[in-house]
């Protein structure tokens, strides 16, 4: 007998085990918060401030150029992190690489710098690494 698979177009994450039970919406509020499924919600990351524009940022990286400074941009405070997402919070003294979960936002206290969002050599020099092949800039100048 051969194995039959069945389309069936909702995820096992997306469908409701309680649709009878009263009180699930009360016991577990944002259910499929942080999941990535279905269709991709906002990117508030796109078209948002930079670090160009956040004075004490900009004071920070003040020996950047103000054109690398427009391609890096911050997450807004309250928006949630896209899970497995790479990101830097530039408020850390030595920022350094990590991956969201489907329960983060960005806090107040965090500026959080997306990977996915920001081009490659810029990303190097925001982690601190100097090596020109990486970075695209020669900081023995």
């Amino acid at each position: 007998m051969a194995d039959v698979k069945h389309n069936n177009p909702v995820k096992p994450q997306a469908a409701r085990a309680f649709d009878g039970d009263q009180y699930q919406a009360d016991l577990n509020r944002d259910q499929m918060a942080g999941q990535n499924i279905g269709v991709p919600g906002a990117h508030p990351e796109k078209g948002t401030r930079t670090v160009h524009d956040i004075k004490d940022l900009h004071r920070r990286f003040n020996e950047w150029a103000d054109s690398d400074l427009k391609q890096i941009p911050v997450v807004p405070e309250g928006s949630r992190l896209e899970q497995n997402a790479t990101y830097i919070d530039l408020d850390e003294a030595a920022p350094h690489e990590f991956t969201a979960t489907g329960s983060m936002a960005a806090e107040g206290g965090h500026r959080y710098v997306p990977k996915s969002e920001v081009p490659y050599e810029l990303w190097n020099r925001l982690l601190g690494i100097t090596n020109v092949a990486r970075t695209g800039v020669d900081e023995r100048k």
